[in-house]
């Protein structure tokens, strides 16, 4: 079956929702030769990938997660998410994991869905662990995080267990320079299934298509955002953030609104910046900027990508009216020593 559809896309045929199923099923398949998935991966990456099939894609994954145990209090309200698709190996800091403590502590349920590092050197699962704060919560643990402090992180691996049986295709597939639908993917399988959702994707062309899909899937307030990062050597940098270096492209929808696309430049900051600010390193200096950051200490071009990537993340998750509003909280939240009460609250909650 595998094989057959490969030969369909190597003839730039589309896949059905039902020939995804199928091959969602094939690639989960232990037996089935790792060479022959990565074939399909290819050849898949190689044709394009169409906003059906990357809902496709999506809906026939979360069918083998492992759901959480959430309260009918805690599904009726928004829940946010807010992360990249990764892939524009630019080795900045945590911006979205830091992100997303200020809006937990900003009273935004905030369901973290992430991984150790890939294309870094320490992803939000790797700085998480570095602050102190659990992130092999079961079902459950991770249900009661949500409801009573406003944020738990799912750990991709434990919720997605069936994924192993794709790592060496993948891992084939990354050892050939050749990108997959999984880049895409890991932002749209949390297992709580997210009402509001703020992605950042590596090339701006990408954020209209992911819209789409995060429409598709019932998401209730979404926006993809991609950034360019100005005076570098290679003029074609995007950053899976909104960046403070250069314009964004934005694609953005509303339960109460349509779709739209925009873009938004950076030119009212505080200070001009480079993307040397913004770089990080391994997990513990990561955990010491978010720690910088969240204290106040830090006020200089770091403070602001974060300040501009909560704004978003306040407004989507309809806490704030405006992004303006947004910043103005975000900085409030720091200045007040909520944002790092919150990762002090998240590392005594659950003792191993």
């Amino acid at each position: 079956m595998l094989k057959h559809l490969t030969h369909h896309l190597l003839a730039s045929g589309h896949l059905t929702g039902e020939q995804v199923s199928a091959a969602v099923e094939q690639l989960l398949n232990a037996n089935l030769a790792p060479e022959l998935k990565a074939e399909f991966l290819t050849a898949l990456a190689q044709k394009g990938e169409t906003v059906e099939e990357i809902s496709a894609f999506a809906l026939a994954l979360r069918a083998h997660c492992i759901l959480p145990v959430l309260d009918p209090a805690t599904r009726a309200q928004e829940i946010l998410d807010v992360c990249g698709t990764g892939g524009d190996r630019l080795n900045t800091f945590n911006i979205s994991t830091t992100v997303a403590l200020i809006a937990a502590a900003a009273g935004v349920m905030v369901a973290k869905h992430g991984n150790r590092a890939m294309t870094s050197q320490a992803g939000s699962a790797d700085v998480l662990e570095a602050l102190g704060v659990r992130i092999d919560l079961s079902p459950e643990e991770a249900g009661q995080s949500l409801a009573q402090h406003h944020f738990a992180f799912f750990f991709a691996p434990s919720y997605h267990p069936a994924f192993k049986h794709i790592g060496s295709a993948r891992k084939l597939c990354a050892n050939r320079g050749q990108r997959t639908i999984f880049n895409f993917l890991g932002p749209l399988i949390n297992p709580v299934q997210p009402t509001a959702q703020l992605i950042g994707v590596p090339r701006p062309e990408l954020c209209q298509p992911m819209a789409q899909v995060l429409q598709s899937l019932g998401v209730r307030r979404g926006m993809v955002v991609g950034g360019l990062v100005t005076g570098s050597s290679d003029s074609a940098l995007y950053l899976d953030e909104l960046s403070t270096l250069g314009e964004n492209t934005v694609a953005e929808f509303y339960q109460e609104k349509g779709f739209a696309i925009s873009t938004l430049s950076p030119e009212l900051l505080l200070q001009p910046a480079t993307l040397a600010d913004l770089t990080g390193g391994n997990k513990e200096t990561n955990a010491e900027i978010i720690r910088r950051l969240l204290t106040g200490v830090e006020r200089g071009p770091k403070r602001d990508a974060v300040l501009l990537n909560a704004a978003a993340a306040l407004f989507v998750a309809g806490k704030t009216r405006t992004m303006g509003d947004g910043w103005t909280l975000a900085a409030e939240i720091i200045e007040s020593g909520a944002a790092m009460q919150k990762v002090a609250a998240l590392s005594k909650a659950f003792p191993r």
